[in-house]
């Protein structure tokens, strides 16, 4: 019953769809911090963003509220993507382009292709900060979590205080690492080197702070 090739393509089907489902969660509950938390001015592309994300959803508005498959959303990347790369044909080295089509490849957890663009557009502009942490976003998403700490620590180089970036190196010393005093540490470099932060924003911090020295005690 197990070998039933009646069954099979159900079960594959099923376990594609749970894979989706699952890569939407951690991006929601992860990505809420990796990357996005702190968007703002510092930001590369935010109308860009904007843009992939409602071309995503779209689609899959027409297909019952099912969640596309990742094949599905790399069709809806290449497609949005499509005019920018014939821009980037003529123009290679334009980091605002490079930027936009990196935005739509994540958008669309395109991970490994987003990385791509967004290591050539600092390729153009090396110290960026705003694309370097994005690029880090990609890398982690994709599981290469030590070159992704890595990014944020050339980011954080070349700017010391960025928010993004010290954020997103506690998260990934915490969910990538597992070295909850490492996360803290970024975290009260955050706070004391940004005391401009809002409220709201300060108190995110604060609660994943608490949070982690929580889960060291118990």
């Amino acid at each position: 019953m197990a070998n039933d090739p009646t069954t099979q393509p159900a079960a594959a089907s099923a376990w594609q769809a749970k894979q989706v489902y699952a890569m939407a969660v951690i991006c929601l509950v992860v990505g809420l911090a990796i990357g996005y938390l702190f968007h703002g001015s510092q930001s590369p592309g935010a109308p860009a963003q904007l843009a992939a994300k409602a071309a995503v959803a779209a689609p899959a508005g027409h297909m019952g509220g099912k969640m596309p498959s990742l094949e599905q959303m790399k069709q809806m990347a290449d497609k949005k993507a499509a005019p920018l790369l014939d821009k980037l044909k003529g123009d290679p080295n334009n980091s605002d382009l490079l930027v936009q089509v990196g935005n739509i490849y994540k958008s669309t957890h395109q991970f490994k292709d987003a990385a791509g663009y967004f290591d050539k557009a600092l390729q153009v502009d090396p110290k960026h900060v705003a694309i370097r942490t994005e690029l880090a976003s990609c890398l982690y998403y994709n599981g290469d979590v030590d070159g992704a700490i890595s990014q944020l620590q050339q980011a954080l180089h070349y700017d010391p205080k960025d928010a993004n970036a010290l954020f997103n190196l506690g998260m990934m010393k915490w969910q990538g690492k597992q070295d909850s005093k490492a996360a803290v540490a970024a975290w009260q470099e955050l706070l004391k080197s940004n005391p401009q932060l809002s409220a709201d924003r300060k108190a995110t911090v604060l609660k994943l702070m608490a949070d982690v020295r929580m889960q060291g005690k118990s």
